[in-house]
């Protein structure tokens, strides 16, 4: 009980990082060789295999939504310390530069081996996705357009 509910602090408190563009902090739990993988067809699709690509991620997803607020709604923990695997499903609302609503919600996969996360899949509405970052790349923001980030 005690491990999953430090997991469980652990990962809310990587989304507050996230939702604060405190990058180093929301990445220093992930392996030198952490999987991330994110379905679509957009700038933030794509899959990255190390931490450099991840916290690349991490820095283009806040210049592409800058104001993105994300909201844990729960978080599960199962699984040894050796073995563990979270979800965490949430609600993410931003404004676009259009002045229209971005909301998005989703579904964290962790695997985490000894709190070190290697691995994380995000499911999400990937058409909407796609279209607030068309939105944000009609509006004048270029890397919103871009191809995805891959390493």
């Amino acid at each position: 009980m005690l491990y999953s509910a430090i997991v469980k602090k652990n990962i809310r408190k990587t989304f507050e990082h996230v939702n604060n563009h405190r990058w180093d902090e929301a990445v220093k739990p992930a392996a030198t060789r952490v999987h991330h993988r994110v379905s679509g067809a957009h700038a933030l699709a794509g899959e990255r295999h190390s931490k450099e690509g991840l916290r690349r991620w991490f820095e283009r997803m806040g210049r592409v939504l800058p104001n993105l607020n994300i909201h844990v709604n729960n978080v599960w923990v199962t699984g040894s310390p050796w073995h563990t695997t979270a979800f965490a499903e949430w609600d993410s609302t931003a404004t676009l530069l259009n002045g229209n609503a971005y909301v998005n919600r989703g579904l964290h996969v962790f695997t985490l081996r000894w709190g070190e996360l290697y691995a994380l899949e995000e499911f999400q509405d990937s058409q909407e996705a796609a279209r607030g970052l068309a939105i944000q790349a009609a509006a004048g923001l270029e890397e919103a357009a871009a191809m995805p980030i891959e390493s």
